[in-house]
């Protein structure tokens, strides 16, 4: 009877576990874009759960087609311009600025290159994500072409180290970046189906022959 109990809790546990985490990240999502009713006077805001979210999206498309065009182009320079002389401004909106551009733009590698990296240590692998390629005086200090990782911490992946690896010594991995997270996510459990094993450098072992 005990084992029997114990067989149904962890299975009530499987299907709560996952299914509350879902719900109480979907909630702070709303309850997040809820804040834009803010900029309606109170008088005017409706209480409707879940508008705000809808005002968010509507907000930011129409800002960005105002800022598509050419008048609402010079008006984002001249208020960058103008962010720009403001010291601390100056520091936070052009580093979240970069990181946007760099993570939004087609072109862009970041977070699109799964890597399997010796991390901490020589002999113990770690699952990272290729963020980019230093320039500047980081690669300066050194002859070998490097590669800027992120390696997610468990089962909190929005945390985690960046290092800073040879590219000879990252492993380019097949799987997708959602399977890579999953497999961080789920502490190892969650697997992607097998794919070509990949060498250093990108080729696969079938290549390699």
């Amino acid at each position: 009877m005990g084992n029997l109990l114990r067989r149904w809790l962890i299975a009530g546990m499987l299907i709560w576990l996952p299914l509350g985490a879902t719900l109480l990240v979907i909630r702070f999502v709303i309850n997040l874009l809820d804040t834009s009713l803010l900029l309606i006077p109170e008088v005017y805001r409706p209480d409707i759960p879940g508008l705000g979210a809808l005002l968010s999206v509507v907000l930011v498309l129409g800002t960005g087609a105002i800022a598509a065009n050419y008048i609402g182009g010079k008006l984002v320079v001249w208020t960058e311009a103008l962010l720009s002389r403001i010291p601390l401004v100056r520091t936070v909106y052009g580093g979240i600025k970069k990181l946007a551009e760099t993570i939004f733009s087609d072109q862009s590698r970041s977070f699109r290159q799964p890597l399997l990296i010796e991390y901490p240590r020589k002999g113990i692998w770690s699952v990272a994500f290729l963020t980019g390629e230093p320039i500047g005086e980081v690669q300066d200090h050194t002859s070998e072409h490097l590669l800027t990782c992120f390696v997610p911490t468990t089962p909190n992946p929005t945390s985690g180290f960046i290092v800073m690896v040879p590219d000879r010594d990252a492993i380019r991995l097949k799987m997708s970046v959602e399977d890579a997270m999953r497999l961080v996510i789920s502490l190892g459990v969650v697997t992607p189906q097998n794919l070509p094993r990949v060498g250093k450098g990108g080729d696969t072992a079938v290549d390699a022959l």
